[in-house]
């Protein structure tokens, strides 16, 4: 699953919008993340996310619901980071704290959450057209 043994594993923090493209857009994110990277990476899910999708998991629609508990399946393939999430912190803020402070990429399909992760230079990998992923930033 990872090429090019020789650089270093790079660490991509993946959210819960960019954990819905497989049930909304059929597309397997993970071999998309490696089209796009085309290096060794490690995925990685907070635990504020984990705590959302089970929320969503639990309280969505049905249609949601289903989204999310797939969700959940793609989570178990990430590593999971543990993180306390302040009282006054949104998800997004979190995601925005871990990936600058500790120099991660992030995988998301919010709009809102890219603008805010490129203003503070992180590399962000997207949803482009509904059929592929493309990257924005260095990694």
């Amino acid at each position: 699953m990872y090429p090019k043994k020789s650089r270093k594993q790079l660490k991509v923090i993946l959210d819960s919008s960019f954990l819905f493209i497989p049930s909304q857009f059929n597309i397997d994110v993970f071999e998309g993340l490696l089209t796009v990277l085309n290096r060794r990476f490690e995925p990685i899910i907070l635990s504020p996310t984990y705590k959302e999708l089970q929320k969503i998991a639990e309280t969505g629609s049905m249609k949601l619901c289903q989204q999310a508990t797939l969700a959940l399946t793609f989570a178990q393939k990430c590593r999971q980071f543990n993180v306390e999430k302040g009282n006054e912190e949104s998800h997004d803020d979190v995601i925005v704290r871990v990936a600058s402070e500790m120099k991660f990429c992030v995988a998301t399909n919010d709009k809102t959450l890219r603008k805010r992760l490129r203003r503070k230079n992180v590399p962000v990998i997207y949803l482009r057209q509904k059929s592929h992923l493309a990257l924005d930033g260095a990694v």
